[in-house]
């Protein structure tokens, strides 16, 4: 998909953030943007076999603030460096 085509626009950042899923347990990687409908996360560096597109797994901003939500995401593209991932609405 090309830029020009995204719902939302994507802003460069870079922070620590924590995922877990029960395949892998957790680990802590670091984004490289995010925008009001997801996240790219940076895994290249992660010693960790991710799950495939279209899996369910949680993440949290960390270092940021106090408590920081909990965000339900689902993997939509992998590649070499990373993954992106969709925020979806929690179902609990």
């Amino acid at each position: 998909m090309s830029d020009n085509q995204r719902k939302h626009q994507r802003t460069p950042l870079k922070v620590q953030f924590k995922i877990w899923h029960d395949s892998f347990g957790e680990a802590m990687v670091m984004t490289r943007d995010v925008s009001e409908g997801g996240v790219f996360l940076i895994t290249d560096s992660v010693d960790v076999d991710l799950p495939e597109i279209g899996t369910v797994l949680k993440g949290q901003v960390q270092n940021v603030m106090d408590d920081p939500p909990l965000v339900t995401m689902e993997i939509v593209r992998m590649e070499p460096v990373g993954i992106g991932l969709r925020f979806i609405e929690n179902v609990e």
